[in-house]
């Protein structure tokens, strides 16, 4: 116990300052990217800030990873060059029992970062992307004009002559519904439609609804609930943008990862991406990992040496994943396995290298 409140109070202090750090520094190259663009419009400095405090959850998100194995390496390495280590093996200490502790904490800051990104990093890009292009005027434009979109497996094709965002309305909406068999069941028409986000469905304006009858005839008949119930796609899929998974709550992509299923459209790409929401966050734990099995493994120069060699392991790491995730891409590797193999190989090494590390 005393061995982990020795080595959590070196880390966790450490950490936290580096990671404030490390944000800062990245908010500020944030800010000097964009800064002639403020001088030319103007901009106010309650404007800017304003920006840089809603850009710093993700400057958080990219700092925690290297920040954390800044940590672990340095701490290690002060611990192996005052030979505090030698110390604490002769005492019967192994090193996986010494390093458990901060492997719990890696793994804690881990859920800690998805649940940051899931939770802040998101809305708040989305605010600060906001508010930097209304500073700089750029403008964004999420109406929409003759729109397709396909659901429920291709047995309903929406067709939507034009969408305005601000009321979240349809115009000149037709809706064809088809069977499993991809036969012809009826013809909605409605002159607009607008989204009812208390009860999430679509309120029609003006409908009618065209079935076929014996003769293969469109005949006009009462619309009901059989054809309305079917209706399921939010307002969010007619905008005049494609969804990126990447940028989105888990909640929200996972919500369009099943329009597409239900649509027939390509997923695996999307899917993947989803996935590495949950095994990104993971690379914390899979860092630090890393770190404690390449530090101390020379007796001189132990942080130059250490910190290469953890550089080096965490870089093989972002190859691997970008090599999965376009395996998952192409159908080669399923989604599942995209997102979550770099973090079973790793781990796997990390092991290894743990068990023939000096102790």
């Amino acid at each position: 116990m005393k061995f982990a409140e020795y080595l959590l109070k070196k880390i966790i202090p450490f950490f936290f300052v580096a990671l404030i750090l490390i944000a800062f520094i990245l908010n500020l190259i944030d800010l000097f990217m964009n800064i002639s663009k403020y001088m030319e419009v103007n901009a106010s400095i309650t404007d800017i800030l304003k920006v840089m405090l809603y850009y710093t959850p993700k400057t958080i998100w990219y700092a925690a990873p290297i920040a954390f194995l800044f940590t672990v390496t340095f701490v290690l390495s002060t611990l192996y060059s005052n030979n505090e280590m030698e110390a604490i093996f002769a005492s019967g200490v192994s090193l996986f029992k010494f390093v458990l502790p901060l492997l719990l904490f890696s793994i804690l800051l881990s859920f800690g970062i998805f649940f940051l990104e899931d939770k802040l990093v998101v809305s708040n890009l989305e605010k600060k992307t906001l508010l930097q292009n209304k500073i700089l005027g750029v403008e964004t434009d999420s109406n929409n004009n003759d729109i397709v979109v396909l659901s429920d497996n291709s047995k309903i094709v929406y067709k939507v002559k034009r969408y305005r965002e601000k009321e979240k309305k349809l115009e000149q909406l037709y809706i064809v519904f088809r069977n499993d068999e991809k036969q012809l069941e009826g013809i909605i028409y409605a002159k607009s439609a607008i989204w009812n986000s208390e009860e999430n469905k679509w309120n029609l304006d003006n409908v009618i609804l065209y079935v076929p009858d014996d003769n293969d005839s469109m005949v006009i008949s009462p619309v009901t609930s059989v054809f309305l119930d079917r209706l399921t796609e939010s307002y969010e899929i007619f905008r005049k943008k494609t969804v990126d998974v990447e940028t989105v709550t888990v909640k929200e992509a996972k919500e369009y990862i099943d329009h597409l299923k239900k649509a027939g459209l390509p997923f695996f790409e999307q899917q993947s991406i989803y996935y590495k929401k949950f095994a990104f966050p993971f690379i914390l734990f899979i860092s630090g990992f890393l770190a404690v099995g390449l530090t101390g493994k020379t007796r001189k120069n132990i942080l130059l040496i250490s910190m290469s060699l953890s550089i080096l392991a965490v870089v093989l790491y972002y190859v691997f994943q970008m090599m999965t995730m376009v395996f998952a891409k192409t159908e080669i590797l399923t989604p599942f396995l995209g997102a979550w193999l770099p973090d079973i190989v790793f781990t796997f090494i990390a092991v290894i290298l743990l068990k023939f590390s000096r102790t």
